[in-house]
């Protein structure tokens, strides 16, 4: 009998468990209010349940206000939402950004450092870099501004930063820098404020002196709302950079690759050069030069070339000089003439101890540091939002916060593709310490909402549509860029000035089957 009691117990229990395990997933549902959703994940039409959480990180506000006060130094670091919400969105939403710039960090920031303090203006100046171009020498905007500093065109003109289709000197680390520093120090002149030097060097100054006037204010903040909506994220996104760049560490952010300088030495290069031959006979590897070198559009320096400081690796140097007399007959289109480039040991400048440490390693060569005291720069080239969209309201609007459950052979790099977002972000949101996952894991995903349609803009949509049809379908077609092929290019250098481009996608636009590019040739390059 007691063995029957105890069956029919079991029985009772096992029956409890099954009906428990049946309800669970209907109370979480409620519990957390989720949009459950059925969506085909890829190729394979595999369907894949999303579970949408609407709860999201931050940084929590008594703990920014403190380190931001502490952090100040000269420039305000002013704490509001606006500012909260880029440190958030720079925290939990896009941790690979800011890991990718504080990599980058210690290849510029000495050489910010090193001019800032020559100019006196204040060291926390290097982090505006980070707005301007996130730290990517070879960064082109939207708009045409170029460099680590943002010059459009007519102003790098205006500050005789020679450009040509193989020169971009726009691009030159300490031309730019040096610009920088004296172009914001003038500004700071004008308005005798930091913040309005820094939106004036956004926008303009007179922008910033006409939001004065009809504003009636006199910082800043107080103008904020008569500025354009670029430049009123423009100080709020300073200020949380500033922050991000001494903080990401207490967040659990950290430099995984940093980059340095590469130790080199100096050649002056007057007439042509194909810099692709120069790197075969010298042995030097290419990649290297064209890093050293961002200011260099193209695979070669043509006949009008005229005083080119070429930074060469240390490494390489020494080789370089046994055997000049045959990589420049190698390299130069008139084979017979040698002396069309000079020994950065004969420059007849005179090096100080500490300008000769400091010539040793890029960018902080003195040959560029005497061209770039000839060189005023404009818009910011922007990580965060597309061409279209205003930069505050996409930080202002929550991402979806979703659980996606791994499936069987399914690896990060294939979730992460699926989804639009970097692997490290991944790593961040779950916290991973590897790439490892395993079928039947959860992994919590954060979705960029789409940018939502205004009233105005359906009205002014269905009001084209209905008037003049044919106009309106035109507006939505894509008018390519090109690039026009100069002699030297590779496909490898037209991708590094395009930056966001890769090989493999200017081949794909381009239909390019092999490697080999024709002088002359136009290429679709966004």
């Amino acid at each position: 009998m007691s063995n029957l009691k105890k069956t029919l117990h079991g029985l009772r229990l096992a029956c409890t468990v099954l009906i428990f395990l049946s309800l669970v997933p209907r109370s979480w549902g409620a519990y957390f209010q989720a949009d459950t959703t059925i969506v085909r994940a890829d190729s394979t039409q595999e369907t894949i349940e999303v579970v949408d959480v609407p709860e999201v990180l931050s940084v929590p506000e008594d703990v920014l206000r403190d380190r931001l006060a502490k952090l100040e130094q000269t420039i305000p670091l002013n704490y509001n939402k606006t500012v909260h919400g880029f440190i958030d969105y720079f925290t939990f939403r896009r941790p690979s950004y800011t890991k990718k710039v504080m990599e980058r960090m210690p290849m510029f920031f000495p050489l910010y450092e090193r001019l800032l303090a020559q100019y006196e203006i204040p060291d926390e100046l290097k982090y505006l870099s980070i707005v301007e171009s996130s730290l990517d020498p070879k960064a082109v905007s939207r708009v045409g501004a170029g460099g680590l500093w943002q010059f459009m065109p007519y102003t790098g003109a205006d500050f005789k930063l020679y450009q040509d289709e193989y020169i971009d000197e726009r691009m030159d680390p300490v031309k730019s820098t040096d610009a920088a520093c004296r172009y914001l120090k003038d500004l700071y002149r004008v308005f005798g404020d930091w913040h309005l030097a820094l939106a004036a060097y956004n926008s303009g100054p007179g922008t910033v002196k006409r939001a004065m006037r009809r504003s009636g204010g006199d910082s800043f903040w107080t103008i904020y709302n008569f500025l354009p909506k670029e430049t009123r994220a423009y100080v709020p996104q300073f200020i949380a950079l500033t922050y991000m760049m001494n903080h990401a560490n207490d967040h659990g952010i950290y430099a995984e690759q940093p980059e340095y300088p590469i130790p080199c030495d100096t050649i002056h290069v007057n007439g042509y050069l194909s810099i692709e031959r120069f790197c075969t006979y010298s042995g030097v590897p290419l990649a290297e030069v064209q890093k050293m070198n961002p200011s260099i559009m193209t695979g070669v320096l043509s006949d009008q070339t005229r005083s080119f400081v070429l930074r060469v690796p240390k490494a390489h140097f020494d080789y370089f000089a046994a055997n000049r007399r045959a990589i420049l007959d190698s390299a130069g289109r008139t084979p017979t003439v040698s002396t069309n480039m000079l020994l950065a040991s004969t420059e007849s400048v005179n090096y100080s101890s500490d300008s000769s440490r400091k010539r040793d390693y890029f960018p902080f060569t003195d040959a560029n540091e005497e061209q770039a005291r000839e060189s005023r720069p404009v818009v910011a080239a922007n990580p965060i939002a597309s061409e279209d969209e205003n930069i505050e309201e996409v930080v202002r609007r929550k991402p979806r916060k979703i659980t996606y459950v791994v499936k069987r052979g399914e690896a990060l790099l294939r979730i992460a593709e699926k989804y639009d977002v970097e692997v490290y972000d991944l790593k961040k949101w779950n916290h991973l310490r590897s790439t490892r996952i395993q079928k039947g894991q959860k992994l919590i995903i954060l979705r960029e909402p789409a940018a939502p349609t205004t009233s105005s803009r359906v009205a002014k949509s269905t009001r084209n549509n209905s008037d003049r049809p044919e106009v309106a379908k035109r507006t939505k077609t894509y008018k390519p860029k090109y690039h026009r092929v100069q002699d030297g290019d590779t496909l490898w250098n037209i991708s590094q000035r395009y930056s966001d481009l890769t090989v493999d996608q200017l081949k794909k636009l381009n239909k390019i089957k092999g490697n080999s590019l024709k002088p002359g040739q136009r290429l679709i390059v966004g």
